[in-house]
């Protein structure tokens, strides 16, 4: 049986102040809670116009506070922004607040523009080149083990001290992530949303080939991350999908903007080429009935051998995106 989660962006939305989107996503964690899925996972972006989830942490506790069950995540955390020491601490009062469901999913990514990576910190480039040393310190602080030997901060404890700690995952879309993952024997989730799948089953190779057993996790653990939406028809999700589809036209011209109602993105003039762009994003992603979608799915999943999906959906009506996770829940008979 196969397990279904979320990964939520906080979209910003045209018409809608940001605070909406804010909301929605907490009202979406505890809906998702009660149709039966395994994680809700939250992005972390910066200056972005579309996507302003720009404190995963925040939105977790929050989330945490309110839901009893579901499993409460980052998708992730961009630790070159961060000191891990600190990051530690905030994962362990998250940790406190709901034992036993709590994931750290860290990415070495900007997640924003350069200027805006180097106004979080100066040292982000630096930084970025001692990932896999943040990331070794942040899950020995994370778990309350010592340092490496000879660590100038080893007599450092992260606090507050708890039985249980949070699960760390690696994030990624290439080898790299795969590979740090593999070595640091933790598991790994690759964004297939990101490459339109491109990468996948390499990184996802990669990661088992090169596997090195933990105490916490003695075999390998992967997923991947997609984009989805179900409707009660093919042409209902096709349409509710346009708005999706344009904002990837403007993207693709460094335009960002938040998300247009589909009838007003679908009567956009565009060229035959931005058509014809529309169209290939549209048969890369996983739009339709949740029946056909559900198939599609499954065949990803038997292909790259992975027990788990975390579903993305974007659409301009709170009420669409719901249907569309339902959907999903219904064809795979998921249980609270």
């Amino acid at each position: 049986m196969i397990k279904l989660s979320v990964l939520d962006q906080s979209v910003a939305t045209a018409g809608r102040g940001h605070d909406a989107s804010i909301r929605d996503t907490l009202d979406l964690a505890g809906f998702c809670e009660d149709l039966g899925y395994h994680r809700f996972w939250l992005s972390e972006h910066h200056n972005h116009e579309t996507i302003v989830g720009t404190a995963p942490e925040i939105l977790m506790a929050a989330i945490a506070a309110r839901t009893q069950r579901i499993r409460v995540g980052s998708a992730g955390v961009m630790l070159p922004h961060y000191s891990p020491l600190k990051v530690a601490e905030q994962f362990r009062v998250l940790e406190a607040i709901a034992p036993g469901r709590i994931d750290l999913g860290l990415g070495r990514a900007p997640g924003s523009d350069g200027k805006t990576a180097y106004a979080l910190n100066p040292n982000a480039p630096l930084s970025a080149e001692h990932f896999p040393a943040a990331v070794r310190d942040l899950i020995a602080w994370v778990h309350g083990e010592p340092l490496i030997e000879g660590h100038p901060f080893a007599e450092i404890r992260a606090h507050p001290a708890v039985p249980t700690a949070p699960e760390v995952w690696m994030l990624g879309t290439s080898d790299f992530g795969a590979q740090l993952a593999a070595y640091l024997g933790i598991p790994y989730c690759f964004a297939h949303f990101i490459t339109d799948g491109r990468g996948t089953e390499r990184a996802l190779q990669t990661y088992r080939e090169n596997y090195r057993p933990s105490a916490r996790h003695p075999k390998p653990q992967a997923t991947v991350c997609l984009w989805a939406l179900a409707a009660d028809s093919d042409e209902a999700a096709n349409h509710e999908f346009m708005s999706r589809g344009h904002w990837k036209v403007k993207r693709d011209q460094g335009i960002w903007t938040p998300l247009e109602p589909p009838d007003v993105a679908a009567a956009h003039e565009r060229s035959p080429e931005e058509a014809a762009g529309i169209e290939r994003f549209r048969n890369r992603t996983f739009v339709g009935t949740a029946k056909d979608v559900g198939a599609r799915l499954r065949e990803l999943a038997k292909t790259l051998d992975i027990e788990e999906i975390v579903i993305l959906t974007w659409a301009y009506e709170p009420v669409v995106r719901r249907r569309s996770y339902m959907l999903f829940a219904e064809e795979f008979g998921l249980k609270p």
